[in-house]
């Protein structure tokens, strides 16, 4: 009777090709083992397989939390975004539109007395004096040293 079992186990590993020969020999030593021993063998198997299942599981949930944590940021950073493009598109203080204004009407207006210059073929418009490059460049008002 162990001689067919023996046989059978090998005829099946032989079968299916995937075992070596210690992989056989172990095999044919497996009925040799108390029934006892397999319980707790069969015990440890399960209890592994157990582990690895809760271990999915709770990998499963954090990579769920993950998604929907950045989910969650996604949204954020594309509300933040519609927020500053309607700011973008907001038309400034009509002060500041008056400044501009005067501010391009002046260069504009300088342009023709500059233009000679900056080619090269006169000299600086009157009424521009040439500062001297000092590290400190302050101006005291008239009224400023009587203080």
């Amino acid at each position: 009777m162990q001689l067919d079992r023996v046989n059978s186990v090998q005829l099946f590993a032989e079968w299916w090709g995937t075992l070596s020969a210690p992989q056989t020999k172990f095999y044919d030593h497996v009925h040799l083992i108390p029934l006892s021993q397999r319980l707790v063998l069969l015990q440890q198997m399960e209890n592994h397989l157990g582990d690895k299942k809760t271990e999915k599981t709770s990998q499963t949930q954090a990579a769920d939390a993950a998604y929907k944590r950045n989910a969650a940021l996604l949204n954020d950073i594309e509300a933040a975004e519609k927020r500053l493009q309607v700011r973008i598109h907001l038309q400034p203080h009509p002060d500041i539109v008056n400044l501009e204004t005067l501010y391009w009407a002046s260069v504009e207006e300088s342009i023709p007395k500059w233009e000679q210059f900056l080619l090269g073929r006169a000299q600086m418009p009157v009424g521009f004096k040439k500062k001297k490059s000092t590290k400190y460049n302050i101006s005291h008002p008239e009224g400023a040293a009587q203080r």
